[in-house]
């Protein structure tokens, strides 16, 4: 990695960090990227030269760690990296803090300028002498913000993206990168400790796996374990499952192992408890999660109301019962009940609807309505007597 220099007008003795910053991200941020994080802008501020492998030396990790802190960060819309023609990293673009979701990745909305600082890794070929003076961009290059001189050496395998592709799909990894991806001493550490949860040697198919949710899906070393573990627990060693719940997580922004827990914990808990309400024991079917998702996820429902849907449906009918719940809490969500509170305004609604559909009875004969049965009195008469 060449040096990065990150310059800024301004020299000030105290690094800001947004309160936005402390409160919302702090809490979920692993030791390698929150240092990463704020060691960035303790150089901004004092525009003091680093680099990644020096940032990496720093704290003791990897450059493959910083790389992936600054995904994570790009992931929690802090940052935004950008990448030149041959995938190597170029720019970072650091993000307001107090608006997140302005934007995501170097494009800004309706031509506006980003409000926070942006990071040019420029193509300059030595360190200014002095890092408080500001270089002169080289045409097409951004002129604020911090410049860094390109690396010289190849781009790592790890942190790199392909323009327009579908971020969770596994790509056709090259011999020479897995063997790259297996030399290093950590992931040999890693699959080494996979293989003792599986129980057998990983496959070369298995291994582009492992590679595929570090690189790709932009895991760390704690959340890659963590995985490994909750799918083996479930007696799921199948890679092909391991990679659906990888990519399933990456979906939902999990990056942490606590994260992760506290995702499963209430994946497992909705799932499995509904299956217990509709009186089912084996392990939800893809039909069944699609049900389950549409009652939590579109319809909004909590568990309340959810269970009374299925103690409905359990009194009701032995066969098909997801089916039966999905029409009562399709009926109950088109009649507006957001909570189980407005479930007895829906039944009263209900009942007045379909008394107003019966037909009114005849005063001169309440019986009317009912249909007359016409009985054969002598056949009746004949069968008893031969009896």
């Amino acid at each position: 990695m060449g040096c990065l220099t990150i310059y800024k007008d301004n020299y000030t003795e105290a690094t800001a960090v947004s309160n936005i910053f402390i409160d919302e991200y702090m809490k979920d941020a692993n030791d390698a990227q929150l240092k990463v994080y704020l060691y960035l802008i303790r150089m901004m501020n004092a525009n003091l030269p680093t680099s990644v492998s020096d940032i990496a030396d720093k704290f003791n990790h990897t450059e493959k760690d910083v790389l992936r802190a600054l995904n994570y960060w790009e992931k929690k819309r802090l940052l935004s990296l950008e990448y030149d023609e041959s995938n190597s990293l170029i720019g970072i673009h650091l993000l307001d803090s107090n608006k997140p979701n302005g934007w995501n990745g170097m494009a800004s909305p309706a031509g506006q300028k980003p409000l926070a600082p942006v990071v040019t890794l420029m193509s300059a070929t030595s360190v200014p002498d002095s890092p408080f003076s500001i270089p002169t961009p080289e045409p097409g290059a951004s002129a604020s913000g911090f410049s860094v001189p390109a690396a010289k050496s190849a781009p790592s395998v790890l942190g790199q993206k392909q323009a327009g592709d579908n971020p969770y799909e596994k790509p056709s990894y090259t011999l020479d990168q897995i063997k790259a991806f297996k030399s290093s001493e950590e992931t040999s550490q890693l699959l080494f400790i996979i293989e003792q949860y599986i129980g057998k040697p990983l496959s070369a198919a298995e291994i582009r796996t492992v590679f595929f949710i570090q690189d790709k899906l932009g895991f760390s070393m704690d959340l890659t374990d963590y995985l490994i573990q909750y799918c083996v627990e479930r007696g799921k060693k199948d890679f092909r499952y391991i990679e659906k719940v990888a990519v399933s997580w990456a979906q939902s922004g999990v990056s942490t192992p606590k994260e992760a827990e506290q995702y499963a914990y209430k994946y497992d808990k909705t799932v499995y408890g509904i299956m217990n309400a509709l009186g089912k024991t084996s392990a939800p079917t893809k039909k069944e999660v699609d049900y389950i998702n549409r009652w939590t996820k579109d319809f909004g429902y909590e568990m309340d109301v959810i269970d009374v849907a299925c103690e409905r449906t359990v009194l009701s009918t032995d066969k098909h019962r997801f089916e039966y719940a999905d029409r009562i809490l399709t009926c109950w969500f088109q009649s507006n009940v957001h909570h189980k509170s407005d479930i007895d305004k829906a039944d009263e609604s209900f009942r007045r609807s379909k008394a107003a559909t019966q037909p009114k009875m005849s005063a001169s004969n309440k019986f009317n309505q009912f249909r007359q049965n016409n009985y054969d009195f002598d056949a009746l008469e004949k069968e008893l007597l031969s009896n």
